[in-house]
């Protein structure tokens, strides 16, 4: 069994169902965040089990109205109207969430950056649409996370430049992932699962077994390339199959490269292993941008933190730590 403080991934991996055991097993699922939430716990109490995993869907809802794009009112949606022209008062929490977002950026040199929603936005994947040449390299130039600039006396958020527009999908389902396992970790509950797309947090076993995971071929919707058990873990997963449409045999997928405003096209997918959600789906972004070689660089440079990468010709690559374990 690998290490507890390992990988879990859904959205590119699949979960492996578990055995029946002691108390109740509760499952729920629903659509928020624009993606799939789910959430399985193990609770003596069943009518008590329900109301956590409520709490667990109410808390997913409340933190996507603080920090989607789509929604025009939320907090994210104003800092992006407002911030070119004057600091934006911002809460504590999306302060804190923007502030961890740009350590990231600095970390990885650039490769993950939330002002790549500047070119992002002219993207639409559901329509099969992208920007012309013309639209991209005019917006290329806000792409950079430097041009975020946050006062903490005063808890603002401003802009140093027109154009620059930021989102927080490379980070913020991750942190949600965390708050909800914090919730359950504060009601006692000791095994339990919770998932946004592809990031997803674990806290103890399933019945007598870990959590077993199924990491998805990224070309076979039903294919599974590895199975890897996991405790107390969290895991995400970036590819480039969740959202992105073909043209003229060129796929355009969500990932994109803040360099070119392209999507990211070196890998198929990244896993990340991890402690914490909000760091694995930082750094799944980041791995799938940077590559084989600089991605391990990075994953293997960080403590209690692994990978498994799919470059584009499908081939598997493990951190350190997991190759050790695979030899």
């Amino acid at each position: 069994m690998l290490p507890t403080r390992c990988l879990l991934f859904l959205s590119c991996l699949l979960l492996l169902p578990g055995t029946a055991g002691a108390g109740d097993w509760l499952r729920e699922e629903a659509a928020i965040m624009g993606t799939a939430v789910s959430v399985e716990l193990q609770h003596a109490d069943a009518a008590q089990g329900r109301a956590l995993i409520a709490r667990v869907m109410d808390e997913m809802k409340r933190i996507d109205a603080l920090m989607s794009t789509y929604k025009p009112d939320s907090e994210l949606s104003r800092v992006n109207a407002t911030a070119a022209n004057s600091p934006v008062p911002v809460s504590s929490e999306l302060f804190r969430l923007i502030q961890k977002a740009l350590s990231y950026s600095a970390l990885t040199g650039g490769a993950f950056d939330i002002t790549y929603a500047s070119a992002g936005y002219l993207y639409d994947y559901r329509a099969g649409t992208r920007p012309d040449q013309a639209s991209l390299k005019a917006a290329l130039p806000a792409i950079n996370y430097r041009f975020v600039r946050l006062d903490e006396k005063h808890g603002t958020v401003s802009f140093r430049r027109a154009g620059v527009r930021v989102d927080l999908g490379g980070i913020a389902k991750g942190y949600a992932v965390d708050r909800c396992i914090a919730i359950l970790q504060q009601a006692g509950v000791r095994n339990a699962l919770v998932s946004a797309g592809g990031d997803t947090r674990v806290i103890g076993r399933r019945t007598d077994h870990p959590w077993n995971v199924g990491i998805r071929d990224p070309r076979k919707r039903d294919g599974i390339v590895s199975v890897i058990p996991l405790e107390d873990a969290a895991i995400s997963t970036s590819g480039d199959y969740e959202r992105f449409f073909e043209e003229n045999g060129v796929r355009y997928h969500h990932i994109l490269d803040p360099a070119s405003g392209d999507s990211a096209r070196a890998l198929h997918s990244a896993s990340i292993i991890g402690e914490h959600a909000i760091d694995t789906d930082a750094l799944s972004t980041s791995v799938f941008v940077l590559g084989v070689e600089k991605g391990l660089a990075l994953i293997n440079s960080l403590p209690a933190t692994e990978a498994i990468i799919i470059d584009n010709q499908g081939l598997l690559h493990y951190s350190e730590g997991l190759a050790m374990v695979q030899q």
